[in-house]
């Protein structure tokens, strides 16, 4: 059987995303399912079954020699296991085992979220060409993987560079995750409408109370939008310079929803690096936006499938 594709999973708290990718990176087919987060982990499980039934029933299914997951993290890639921190249900959940018994035992890569749109990045997009990055998702939570001498470096158990969760605020507000003043709680969208909204922020018309909001009124000049940004910013700076200076990266490229923001964020980001990226080794450090756009996930958890597969690699991962 000719097997000149594979399967791809990107899984995070809103949406299920299944593809079906070339050597190329190119998505030949794709399916989604919007995440059942607040429900039990077998709902959960279903709707990722329902994305991998509808690949299924393609016709270029059986092209397929193997499956990279990328999903939202912690997971443990040693154990085959996942424990989403915005999917309250997962909790050192079997997902590669489940997988395996929903595709009858197609070969599977699990890594984090970070991790596959750094390895998307680092293949085809912002990255590209540099031996040493960290590359982050700014949406519903704040993930990130690292490239370290040219390859990509997910560590033992896939979470490598999950800068979502240093703390950057010793004496902040609790984290989900146990901790305190992580970046997550700082800088991801729901945490920018919220202290907005604590500000004293209010909604348009349409009552629209996401980050996206915000972000509009920011370009309109409404102070305490331009405030939250400015705050979360400020996070992901400290964030950045901390990992910079612990493994020498020399770019810092960042997606997801938050990310599209444009300048109302990285204006503030790039000059609250010059506080804290200090030291001569990091003082050329540059930020710069993702280029893989909704499709990294997919793009990433594809290129660590194709690295693991005998007949076929994605270059440079």
């Amino acid at each position: 059987m000719h097997t000149d594709l594979v399967a791809a999973l990107d899984i995070g708290g809103t949406k299920i995303a299944g593809a079906l990718v070339d050597d190329d990176g190119r998505i030949l087919a794709r399916a989604q399912r919007a995440t059942p987060a607040q429900q039990d982990g077998e709902t959960v499980m279903l709707a990722v079954e329902e994305v991998l039934a509808d690949l299924a029933r393609t016709p270029m299914w059986d092209r397929a020699g193997a499956l990279g997951i990328g999903s939202a993290g912690p997971v443990d890639a040693s154990a085959g296991t996942v424990s989403p921190v915005n999917v309250p249900g997962w909790r050192d959940f079997p997902l590669v085992e489940r997988v395996l018994a929903a595709t009858g035992g197609l070969p599977v890569e699990l890594i984090g979220d970070g991790v596959a749109i750094t390895a998307a990045e680092h293949w085809q997009g912002a990255a590209r060409g540099h031996d040493n990055a960290l590359c982050m998702v700014v949406s519903t939570g704040v993930g990130g993987g690292l490239v370290l001498n040219g390859q990509l470096h997910p560590g033992p158990t896939g979470n490598a560079g999950h800068i979502g969760h240093i703390s950057v605020d010793l004496d902040g507000d609790p984290c989900p995750c146990g901790s305190r003043g992580c970046v997550e709680r700082i800088a991801s969208g729901p945490n920018i409408a919220r202290r907005a909204l604590e500000q004293g922020w209010r909604p348009g018309p349409d009552g629209d109370t996401s980050a996206a909001a915000v972000a509009a009124a920011a370009r309109e000049g409404d102070p305490v939008a331009v405030a939250s940004f400015e705050r979360a910013a400020q996070a992901l700076a400290a964030g950045i310079a901390a990992t910079a200076t612990l493994v020498e990266i020399d770019i810092a490229v960042i997606g997801g929803g938050v990310g599209k923001a444009g300048d109302i964020l990285f204006t503030p980001l790039r000059k609250a690096l010059t506080d804290y990226a200090t030291l001569s080794f990091v003082q050329r450090l540059t930020v710069t936006p993702a280029q893989m756009g909704t499709d990294a996930g997919l793009v990433g958890a594809a290129a660590s499938a194709l690295a693991r597969r005998p007949d076929a690699t994605a270059a440079g991962v």
